[in-house]
C-alpha cells in the first residue's frame, strides 16, 4: 500500500463491533483493492508535468480528482483545471495492471451476495471517488461482478469529504444512513460516511491507524478481519472468528 499503517493499538475503538446494520456501504480504493501505487504513480507523473514539486500523499486519498487539483493548485483557471482533470484521468486509466484485489474483500462480497440472497433486498454498494470510466478499468481487473446502485465522482456534486456521495449510496439502496456502515481508508471518506449519519468502520491500508481512531467506530487492518451473517432482517458485521 502507499502508507504504513500503524497497528490499531489499545486506545482504538476496537470494542464496537458486532456491529448491526442493513447495508454496507464500501470504498474502493485502498479498502476493496489496491491501487495506491498506480495513484501516486499518475499523480507524480502530472505534478511534475504541470512544473511544480508538489507530491501525492496520504492527505489526498480518496478525495476526487478534479477538488484535490483545485486545493493543491489554486492558481489553475477552470480551462487548465478541466485539461489537468483529463490528464490525471487518462494517466490513472492507463495504469491498472498493477492493482490488487485485497485480503478478504472476495469473501467479504460473497456473504454479502449470500446474505442479500436470504434477504431478497441489496446488502451493499460501492461508493468511490473515482469517476465511472476510472471505476471501471479499476473494478475490471478483480474479476468481480459491480454492484448496479454504485456511486462514482461524477455523479455527485459535491465529493468526500462531503456527506453526498454516501447519502445518495443509501438512497439508492433504499435505507436511512443510520441503517448503514461505511467502511473506509481515508480521513475524508470516514469524515463524509460520519456527516451522512452512518457508522463507520476504518481500514489502516493507506492511513496511520492514529489519524483514523478518531472518526471510526472500529479499526481493522483489512476487509479480512470481518465477516457477515445474518439474524432476522439485519446484517450483523462481526470480527472474523470472534
Amino acid at each position: 500500500m502507499t502508507a504504513i499503517p500503524d497497528s490499531p493499538d489499545a486506545s482504538a475503538p476496537t470494542d464496537a463491533l458486532p456491529l448491526r446494520t442493513t447495508t454496507l456501504l464500501l470504498d474502493m480504493d485502498g479498502t476493496l483493492i489496491d491501487s495506491g501505487p498506480a495513484v501516486e504513480r499518475a499523480w507524480n507523473t502530472l505534478l511534475r508535468e504541470l512544473g511544480t514539486d508538489l507530491t501525492f500523499g496520504a492527505a489526498q486519498h480518496g478525495r476526487p480528482a478534479r477538488q484535490v487539483l483545485a486545493e493543491l493548485m489554486p492558481e489553475l483557471d477552470e480551462e487548465q483545471l478541466a485539461r489537468a482533470h483529463d490528464r490525471i484521468e487518462a494517466l490513472e486509466i492507463a495504469d491498472v495492471d498493477a492493482i490488487l484485489t485485497l485480503p478478504g474483500t472476495e469473501r467479504l462480497l460473497r456473504e454479502l451476495d449470500a446474505a442479500a440472497e436470504q434477504l431478497n433486498r441489496p446488502t451493499w454498494t460501492i461508493v468511490t471517488s473515482c469517476t465511472a470510466g476510472l471505476f471501471e478499468a479499476r473494478w475490471a481487473t478483480t474479476g468481480l461482478p459491480a454492484p448496479a446502485q454504485r456511486v462514482t465522482a461524477d455523479q455527485v456534486t459535491h465529493g468526500k469529504p462531503d456527506p453526498e456521495p454516501y447519502l445518495l449510496g443509501a438512497e439508492r439502496l433504499g435505507v436511512a444512513p443510520e441503517r448503514a456502515i461505511v467502511i473506509e481508508d481515508s480521513v475524508g471518506g470516514l469524515h463524509s460516511g460520519a456527516a451522512a449519519g452512518a457508522r463507520t468502520i476504518a481500514v489502516t491500508s493507506t492511513t496511520p491507524a492514529a489519524d483514523l481512531a478518531p472518526l471510526a467506530d472500529a479499526l481493522v487492518t483489512s476487509l479480512d478481519d470481518l465477516e457477515i451473517t445474518v439474524d432476522g432482517e439485519d446484517l450483523v458485521l462481526s470480527r472474523r472468528g470472534s
